[in-house]
Order: structure tokens, then C-alpha cells, then sequence
């Protein structure tokens, strides 16, 4: 055989095993019970493309522009959000780190020694001091033959594509909060103005029973009850104050500025819940990110059974160092000076005391975890999707019923009310009535703000307007923590 054939042979054979040898299995994506159609999604619309409203950004289908402004501010300045996308770039800067195991290491290191002999000795050399110096180059490499540094290449970048979907979680938790905190606010404002209207009418009533005083038809306790049900009714709506100033301080946290920082003015707003497309459950797998974190959690368990099994294969490394040294500065650098080494070296374990199967079973427990785990986020995301359009759904029944509630109430103090200007009634009457439509006002208000609140949980379970095609690819990530430098 040809001589140069011989030196083509072995390079030939490792760059085969480098590249071909990767042992653990290969991923494949778990399954997931899918049902064919939402439960409660009979009467919804499904989703169809909507050419001519804006994309991207669910909460403007609100329509409301001081809500889209906190929102759009999530993404700026939400410490929440910013911790999650630090964490991102650990993990990105991880795959790096894995990676850097597959290249050969170079290290240089200059050195000076000077020395003297020990005078008690038999030697006739001189005791004098003798100075080394040397200028030394080492090199080593593990070549990755059975795959393990691929397989944690693999898994690192599965975490980080788990991890920026952690980003996005956030970012849509975060904005679910802060548009269910607005329309709580702004619910409270509805029944501020509520009460404004009430009161005016207690006012008027509490004239009434002055008027009729005055006049001996009525006697002062009517005086004193209606006096009651005003104040009653004023302190009411003072303690709407309370839980509006909470909320608006909740608002300032989400947007990452200090409650001192925040004014939201009150404003004669009164939110509609949109109507929401809802689609196909098999969808749910692609819009919602915490399902796809659950699920590169899989992709990155599955590696590691990989990175766990190439234990038991031989570690071979090729290992060099060469340089100068000399006891002469002057002839550090000429060739007799010169020395070197190099040679391969292979290690494989004989016993460990099963260390090697433990860690592969732990790896094996872990990916099957990580599947159970995968499935449990597919089964949550369902049972939110039908909590909420059930929620909806009935919300919006008991809704009209409230309504008639909220009409005969009414019509019922003003029957009462009249009958107390007449005569025919004391004013005790004329208090139950008022309380009973002061009671179906507030909970027609109160089923407004549930429906709203609903409706954003509904987007949110939906995946908002997120998809997995926003996972970043091995390239964009590795390019996260180059851009910020």
C-alpha cells in the first residue's frame, strides 16, 4: 500500500466516527391527546383570516387607546420581563459553552526558573545559580466520537428555545394582568358614576321626606332614614377609592414604573367584550408558549440521554506540547533549543460500581418526567380554553337576566317613591327599594367586569397572538448575546 494511503487512513476513520456516531435516541416530538373541537365552542366563531385588523397585537381589538399604550409598555420596561429574557441569555450563552468542547484547546505559557544545587552533596559540579527559561505551547483535544458534546449542544439549545419561551409566558402574563387590572379600574369608575347618579336621586328623595315634614304629613323618622340611606350610600362610594388606587398602583408595577408615577385619570368608559375567534384545539399546541417551553423541555431530556450513554464509551484524546527552553535568554529562540511531544491516549472505565447506568436511568426518568409534564400543559391549556368560553357563555346569560332585574328594581322604586308622596306608604319601603336597585346595579356592573376579565383569560389561554414559528433558530440565538455587545 501506498505510504501516503497509510497517513490518509486514520484521519479518514475519525473524521467518519465524528461525524456519524452520536449515540442516544434521536427526538421525536411526544403525542398529546387533541380533542377535535372545544366543548363549549358552540356558537363561537372559528378563526378565519382578518385581512383588515391590525396583527400581532390582541389587545387592541379592545379598542381602547390608553389601554394599548400600558400594554405596549409591558415589553419596554416590566422588571418581570426583563429578568426572563436575562435568564434567555444565560441560556444562550450556554450552547456556546457546550459547544466549545467539540474544538482542540491552545495554551501558551512563558516561564523563568532559576535554581542552585544543595552544597551538601558528593558532586563536584559548582554550586552556582542556574537560570531555565522556556517558552512552552500545549494543545489537547477530545475528539466528540460518540456524540456526547453534540447531544449537549442539542439540549442546550432546546433549553434556550424553552427559555424564550419563558420570555414570552411572561410577556403575556404580564400583559393579561395589566388589561385585567385596567378594566377592574375602569369598572370601578362605571360604578362611581353609578353612585353619583344614585346619590343625586337619594338627594332628592331625602328633599322629599323634608318637604313632607315640613309639611306634618310624615313623621321625622322618614327625616332620619333617609339622612341614613344617603351616607350609607356616599361612604359606599368613597370605598371604591381603595381598591381603584390599588389597581392603579398594580399598573404603574406592570409597566415598571413607581406608583408615584402613575395617574390614571377616570374616564365615562364603558368596555364591550370583543368577540373572539376561537380555533381548532390542535392550534392550541402552536399558539400557546408555555406548551412549546414544555415541549423543548422534552426535545432537551431526550439529549441528555444521549450525553448520559456516551459514558460508557472509550474517551480518547490527542494531547501535544512543544516549545523552546534554554538556560540562555540570548539562545531561547534557535532550533537546538527546541523540544515536543505529542501523542494520543484512550480511557474507557472497567467498573464505576454502576455510577454510568444510574445516571442513564436518571436521564431516562427525567425525559419520561419531562413528557408527563409536556402532556399535563396540553391537558391545563384545554380545561382554560373551556373554562372561559363557558365562563362567557354564561356570564352573558346571567347578564340579561340582570338587566330585567336591573328594570324592575328601578320600576319598582319608582312605584314606591310615588306612593310615599301620595301618602299610602312610610318611607321604609321606599329604603328597601332603593337598596334592591342599588344591589342590581352594582352586580350588573360587577358581571360586566367579570365578562371582561374572562375575555382577556380567554385571549391568554388562546396563546394571545403568539405562535411557535417565533421560536428563535440555533442561529438567532446564538446571536442574542452578540447583539447586546
Amino acid at each position: 500500500m501506498n505510504p501516503l494511503n497509510h497517513r490518509l487512513v486514520l484521519p479518514s476513520i475519525i473524521a467518519l466516527l465524528v461525524a456519524g456516531c452520536t449515540v442516544g435516541p434521536d427526538y421525536v416530538k411526544p403525542g398529546a391527546d387533541v380533542p377535535a373541537a372545544y366543548r363549549e365552542a358552540d356558537g363561537w366563531k372559528s378563526a378565519e383570516p382578518r385581512d383588515h385588523v391590525a396583527r400581532g397585537k390582541w389587545w387592541e381589538m379592545f379598542g381602547d387607546p390608553l389601554l394599548n399604550q400600558l400594554v405596549e409598555q409591558v415589553s419596554v420596561s416590566n422588571q418581570t420581563l426583563a429578568q426572563a429574557e436575562a435568564n434567555y441569555r444565560v441560556a444562550a450563552a450556554i450552547i456556546q459553552a457546550t459547544d466549545a468542547a467539540s474544538y482542540p484547546t491552545l495554551a501558551a505559557g512563558p516561564g523563568m526558573t532559576r535554581s542552585r544545587a544543595s552544597s551538601n552533596t558528593n558532586s563536584n559540579t559548582p554550586r552556582s545559580v542556574v537560570q531555565t527559561d522556556s517558552l512552552s505551547f500545549s494543545a489537547s483535544w477530545l475528539p466528540d466520537f460518540w456524540g456526547r458534546v453534540r447531544r449537549g449542544v442539542e439540549a442546550s439549545i432546546a433549553n434556550a428555545q424553552a427559555s424564550a419561551g419563558l420570555v414570552e409566558t411572561a410577556r403575556l402574563s404580564a400583559q393579561a394582568q395589566l388589561a385585567q387590572g385596567y378594566f377592574q379600574l375602569r369598572m370601578l369608575d362605571g360604578q362611581r358614576r353609578l353612585f353619583d347618579d344614585i346619590l343625586a336621586g337619594y338627594g332628592k328623595a331625602l328633599q322629599v321626606t323634608q318637604n313632607q315634614y315640613k309639611a306634618g304629613v310624615t313623621a321625622r323618622a322618614d327625616v332620619i332614614q333617609a339622612q341614613a340611606q344617603l351616607r350609607t350610600v356616599q361612604a359606599q362610594a368613597i370605598d371604591l377609592g381603595v381598591q381603584r388606587a390599588q389597581l392603579e398602583h398594580a399598573i404603574a408595577v406592570l409597566v415598571g414604573k413607581p406608583p408615584s408615577e402613575l395617574k390614571i385619570a377616570a374616564a365615562d368608559v364603558t368596555p364591550t367584550p370583543p368577540a373572539i375567534p376561537a380555533e381548532l384545539p390542535s392550534a392550541l399546541l402552536e399558539r400557546r408558549p408555555d406548551i412549546a417551553t414544555a415541549e423543548r423541555r422534552v426535545a432537551a431530556a431526550n439529549a441528555q440521554i444521549g450525553v448520559a450513554k456516551s459514558a460508557y464509551f472509550p474517551v480518547v484524546s490527542i494531547s501535544s506540547s512543544g516549545g523552546y527552553q534554554s538556560s540562555l535568554l540570548a539562545g531561547l529562540l534557535t532550533m537546538p533549543s527546541r523540544f515536543w511531544s505529542i501523542g494520543p491516549s484512550v480511557a474507557e472505565t472497567i467498573f464505576d460500581g454502576g455510577l454510568r447506568q444510574s445516571q442513564t436511568e436518571q436521564a431516562i426518568a427525567a425525559y419520561d418526567a419531562s413528557v408527563a409534564a409536556y402532556r399535563q400543559t396540553v391537558l391545563t391549556g384545554f380545561q382554560q380554553v373551556e373554562d372561559n368560553l363557558s365562563t362567557l357563555r354564561i356570564l352573558a346569560e346571567e347578564s340579561a337576566v340582570q338587566d330585567e332585574a336591573v328594570k324592575a328594581s328601578n320600576q319598582s322604586l319608582e312605584l314606591a317613591l310615588n306612593q310615599y308622596r301620595a301618602g299610602i306608604i312610610s318611607f321604609l319601603p321606599v329604603v328597601v327599594a332603593q337598596n334592591n336597585a342599588l344591589a342590581n346595579l352594582r352586580t350588573a356592573s360587577n358581571l360586566l367586569g367579570l365578562r371582561m376579565t374572562a375575555s382577556v383569560q380567554l385571549i391568554a389561554a388562546l396563546g394571545g397572538d403568539w405562535s411557535t414559528a417565533a421560536l428563535p433558530t440555533p442561529e438567532k440565538i446564538s446571536s442574542v448575546n452578540k447583539e447586546r455587545k
